[in-house]
């Protein structure tokens, strides 16, 4: 089992920017790749970016690439997500997920680990 816990979050203004982070323990962290997601108040939770295990790979979302960075540190056991020029639709609570290093891909329900979610808050 993994546990993971965010960080970061915040209110920040238009244009602005806010590093989140996922620690991560339990099973080991590069068994996984991990991704964020996201979830605005009365809205579906939407895929945000994944990194693979190796951070061979990565993957956005049309809404935030170009924007967005996802890294991760197997070393710590960390993931992150460097947020630019946020907007404020970036409003949303932002979660990492952890799903099998076979998988590479954006369905959450293929995404076993979850986070409890760190609040980013965008004003304009």
């Amino acid at each position: 089992q993994v546990q993971l816990v965010e960080s970061g979050g915040g209110l920040v203004q238009t244009g602005g920017s806010l590093r989140l982070s996922c620690a991560a323990s339990g099973r080991t962290f590069s068994d996984y790749t991990m991704a964020w997601f996201r979830q605005a108040p009365g809205k579906k939770r939407e895929f945000v970016t994944f990194i693979s295990w190796n951070a061979g790979s990565t993957y956005y979302a049309n809404s935030v690439k170009g924007r967005f960075t996802i890294s991760r540190d197997n070393a710590k056991n960390t993931l992150y997500l460097q947020m630019n020029n946020l907007k404020p639709e970036d409003t949303a609570v932002y979660y990492c997920a952890a799903a099998s290093k076979y998988y590479s891909g954006t369905d959450s329900g293929e995404y076993r680990y979850w986070g409890q979610g760190t609040q980013v808050t965008v004003s304009s």
